[in-house]
């Protein structure tokens, strides 16, 4: 598959470059995951993260990342907690975005996001948004992009729209997934991704080192994000759901050797959102 050539050219690599994004979602969630993200940032492929505010061990993510301010890192925009026995709700007091919580006070689960999706406010959405943002800024920490968790600003255009609108407010570049979406970022002037992202949550988990390694033999020109979702396993993490297979195989193929090697091998250029941001920024003082 061939991309035109406008965000490489935008970014400076010529046409036929391969550039790839490996971001882990979900840092902030638990202390495995974060741990797990720690490691396959400074040891392993992966080139950037993405910072769940709203969670329990986001705090410590925070942490983390004052402790290692070259780590690049994104806000991941949350409004859906999707665990039975461990979840969270807004940063934003509850009494202001009353159309984001469910019976118990928290975010809707997973199953419930086309309820959520019909009935939230946007208006509050956005309360929440930039409540999440202005934590990670209040901390002193310096992010490069947004996106969000299971791709909430992808599924209403005006979310979508909102969530671009923070994105210039705050001088972040942001993820962009579906065609619809990219072409309508392409149209103005602004780099992202050239195809819809792949969620590591959507390949078959026995199959995942062969299907990864075989996506980095076959990735097209052009600017591709994967979305990775590493963990160490461990009994916190089991006791969260029973999807931590998931999770260890994203570990493991980021930690692999073998992951690196083929990168190397096929000349792929990994980049973070940094590089992004620098023009959505740029583009923004014109």
């Amino acid at each position: 598959m061939q991309s035109n050539s406008q965000t490489n050219k935008l970014l400076g690599y010529p046409p036929d470059a391969r550039l790839l994004i490996l971001n882990t979602d979900d840092f902030g969630m638990c202390h495995s995951i974060n741990e797990a993200v720690r490691q396959t940032i400074r040891q392993g492929a992966a080139s950037s993260c993405s910072l769940m505010v709203p969670c329990p061990w986001g705090l410590h993510g925070m942490h983390l990342l004052r402790e290692n301010p070259d780590i690049p890192f994104g806000v991941h925009l949350t409004a859906v907690s999707e665990a039975v026995y461990y979840r969270w709700g807004p940063v934003a007091p509850r009494e202001k975005v009353p159309s984001l919580v469910d019976e118990a006070g928290y975010f809707y689960s997973e199953e419930r996001i086309p309820e959520f999706l019909a009935q939230v406010n946007l208006d509050e959405l956005e309360v929440e948004f930039r409540a999440q943002i202005e934590a990670v800024l209040a901390a002193g920490l310096k992010p490069t992009h947004m996106d969000s968790h299971c791709g909430i600003h992808t599924r209403r255009e005006d979310v979508f729209d909102m969530t671009f609108g923070l994105a210039r407010e705050y001088g972040l570049a942001m993820r962009v997934s579906e065609p619809a979406l990219i072409e309508k970022i392409k149209r103005q002037g602004l780099p992202c991704p050239d195809y819809d992202i792949l969620d590591s949550y959507r390949v078959e988990t026995h199959d995942k080192p062969a299907y990864y390694f075989e996506g980095l033999r076959n990735l097209p020109t052009g600017l591709t994000e994967w979305a990775v979702h590493p963990s160490l396993v461990t009994g916190e993490l089991k006791a969260m759901g029973n999807d931590w297979p998931v999770r260890q195989a994203d570990f493991e193929f980021l930690m692999s050797p073998e992951t690196r090697a083929i990168i190397a091998q096929e000349g792929i250029i990994v980049l973070n959102y940094k590089s992004l941001q620098e023009l959505w920024q740029a583009q923004r003082r014109k």
